[in-house]
């Protein structure tokens, strides 16, 4: 256990001493004032990685020395370039390397699950997942109900907040689940919370999910990279995330997908086809008839794009050489320091500043979301013009989350002056 301080030494001392310290160097920092801002903002899109730019000149290149036989012939050859990425990204998600592939985005990868794991045509047709989930989530969910001419208010369950409580009970989605497990199909749920920071016990409700003859997905775009996941050891149907969140890999880039090996060797499993998914072997010979190989690899449609694959590459081969339980381990001393911070501002301004994400380690990331009781965006706008990037979510939510790669415990005590200064 860490006894945290609020000051300048102890800050200090703990950079000194941490491990991961010169992979803060690897990033690049949008500038204030002449001085890094203090970047809080992972959960939504995190820094760049400085070697993206080799990874993707490298591209460029063969590009231009190659033209089109550059699917062949390139450093990386571009007809295979996804398998670069499937060793490390098995390793992240705790999956085999058959389950995983990197493709498409996030939000599609979801839609060509739901099409294989949602099919109201054989009977159950309820779908339950967590109120307050990412509108996208929603929005998808939504449409794959109506899709098949069901109403979604009678085919969503949503599961939500006891009175005044901030986070989900896991007991209340069992619940749901076995009241409706004569017609329920699916439970979706978002592996961490957007909102709150909420960290789901995914083992746990896929348990419950299967004891009522449902499968259990997982939109993981805010655990990717942030929390330690074992999706195969847990038995977890599908999941997707993206690549741009914990993961640093650029705007609105590719995403993940899993899917468990028994689902991955079916190949009577329905599903949208497209050819980067058909039996590799006989890809160019433009028969008719779609062969969909035995792994997560036939759930691709088209071509990989090479340079946003480039920057992911770059990313995921320092999360490989770092590790997710040495991320974990500075993850939680972060984002412990940065709870301390706060409460200990919050004491002595006598102010409420309430941390809406749990307080055990095991049920959070690396977010933290803070209700301002008293206060509104205002304060979140003074904290931005003294160089601190958070994130704002109505009607009265900060939310931070400071990323073990290259956020420093001098971050979060810079970040905590400026607060009892704004305040």
């Amino acid at each position: 256990m860490i006894n945290y301080e609020n000051s300048a030494g102890f800050s200090s001392s703990m950079d000194e001493q941490d491990p991961l310290r010169a992979w803060r160097e690897a990033f690049l920092f949008p500038q204030h004032q002449g001085k890094n801002v203090i970047y809080f903002t992972g959960n939504s899109l995190g820094l760049q990685p400085k070697a993206v730019k080799k990874y993707i000149e490298e591209e460029l290149e063969d590009w231009a020395t190659h033209g089109v036989e550059g699917h062949f012939a390139a450093r990386r050859p571009w007809f295979s370039y996804h398998e670069n990425l499937t060793g490390a990204t098995a390793r992240l998600v705790g999956a085999l390397p058959q389950e995983v592939v990197v493709t498409q985005s996030l939000t599609t990868n979801l839609h060509l699950l739901l099409v294989s794991f949602y099919n109201p045509l054989k009977g159950k047709k309820k779908i339950i997942c967590e109120k307050k989930a990412f509108p996208s989530d929603q929005y998808a969910l939504e449409s794959q109900v109506k899709f098949y001419g069901l109403d979604p208010a009678e085919c969503l369950i949503e599961v939500g907040l006891r009175e005044g409580e901030q986070i989900i009970r896991e007991e209340d989605i069992e619940t749901a689940i076995q009241q409706h497990q004569d017609d329920l199909a699916l439970v979706f749920i978002g592996g961490v919370n957007y909102y709150t920071g909420q960290l789901f016990d995914m083992p746990r409700i896929t348990k419950a999910a299967h004891a009522a003859g449902a499968y259990a997905g997982f939109d993981l775009a805010h655990a990717a990279g942030n929390v330690q996941l074992n999706l195969h050891d847990w038995g977890v149907d599908f999941a997707a995330w993206c690549s741009y969140k914990y993961l640093n890999s650029g705007p609105g880039n590719v995403s993940g997908m899993y899917i468990h090996q028994r689902h991955a060797e079916n190949k009577s499993l329905r599903r949208f086809a497209g050819w980067w998914g058909h039996n590799k072997e006989r890809r160019f010979l433009m028969e008719p008839g779609f062969d969909p190989m035995p792994t997560a690899e036939a759930w691709q449609l088209s071509n990989a794009p090479i340079l946003g694959m480039a920057a992911h590459l770059a990313s995921l081969t320092i999360f490989d050489e770092v590790g997710m339980a040495a991320l974990c381990a500075k993850r939680d001393a972060l984002t412990g320091y940065l709870e301390f911070i706060i409460h200990d501002i919050a004491r002595r301004k006598s102010c409420q500043l309430e941390i809406i994400t749990p307080t055990e380690k095991t049920r959070r990331g690396a977010q933290l979301s803070i209700l301002l009781h008293g206060y509104g965006k205002e304060l979140f706008n003074k904290l931005t013009q003294e160089g601190v990037i958070a994130d704002w979510r109505e009607p009265n939510v900060i939310r931070m989350a400071p990323a073990p790669l290259y956020n420093s415990f001098t971050d979060i005590y810079e970040f905590g002056q400026i607060l009892e200064k704004a305040l």
